[in-house]
């Protein structure tokens, strides 16, 4: 089981942030690990909605599919893989922070099938590195 959480504050509102990180589109310019994205339903973002993602991951390209489990507008989203490499489940979260900022929340939790537990402890670790890098990068973008 790998349970990875990172957090950052980001100096611009709430909603600003959640529209921005919350939209599939964008995911390509501030992960550094997704190289694509492919809406396999029909735009805009709704529950059910299913995204296509090409990613390259300790080498590795990646093809998989969330699938939109829950959306609370501004505050949670929620999506699993509904196709792909292992099950995995991710939540980001968005709070006000004051002064305008935006506390954001990423988590990352899953079992990687087809992984021995050696290679699920080396993961965690890999994934927490490259999760901070993400929302570091999503605050340069956002804050600049």
């Amino acid at each position: 089981m790998v349970d990875v959480v990172t957090d950052i504050e980001i100096r611009r509102p709430r909603d600003v942030v959640s529209a921005y990180s919350g939209n599939p589109d964008n995911a390509p310019d501030w992960y550094s690990n997704i190289k694509a994205v492919n809406w396999e339903t029909a735009p805009p973002l709704v529950q059910g909605s299913k995204v296509a993602f090409r990613a390259k991951f300790l080498g590795k390209a990646l093809d998989y599919v969330y699938e939109f489990t829950e959306l609370d507008p501004g505050r949670k989203l929620v999506m699993r893989t509904a196709q792909g490499p292992f099950p995995m489940h991710a939540t980001y979260t968005w709070a006000d922070a004051g002064n305008g900022s935006t506390h954001m929340t990423l988590r990352n939790t899953g079992t990687p099938a087809g992984f021995s537990a050696v290679a699920s402890l080396v993961m965690a670790p890999t994934m927490r590195r490259a999760m901070r890098k993400d929302l570091t990068k999503l605050k340069a973008l956002l804050e600049a």
